[in-house]
């Protein structure tokens, strides 16, 4: 199974980015996908995620003006980013889980697969 993260780069304060996430091995289109980052000397946070029934949830630092969505015969997630400033600077990761519930998954523990990280830098 591979989790393979794409679409960050370097961009400008209140610029927009999206990124992507192309999974191959096998589809999760009945499972949980979902997007952390972490930047230098902190740990990794949750950004969004996205149920298998299309549910989604997003924490408060991105919440309206973020959107996470998936394609599924694509087998790919994205999350689009908008208004972005030097506080979402750091590398970004998809993950994955199969799972057949609703709930929303925050925890990096609760992921089984992960990409490689993208690295999304802010300057302003």
């Amino acid at each position: 199974v591979q989790l393979q993260a794409s679409g960050g780069g370097l961009v400008q304060a209140g610029d927009s980015l999206r990124l992507s996430c192309a999974t191959s091995g096998r589809t999760f289109s009945s499972g949980h996908m979902a997007w952390f980052r972490q930047a230098p000397g902190k740990e990794r946070e949750f950004v969004a995620t996205i149920n298998w029934r299309g549910g989604t949830h997003y924490a408060a630092s991105v919440f309206g003006r973020s959107t996470i969505s998936r394609d599924n015969p694509k087998n790919t997630v994205y999350l689009r980013m908008n208004s972005l400033t030097s506080e979402d600077t750091a590398v970004y990761y998809c993950a994955a889980v199969e799972s057949r519930y609703t709930d929303y998954r925050t925890r990096p523990g609760e992921y089984d697969y992960w990409g490689q990280g993208t690295q999304v830098t802010v300057s302003s």
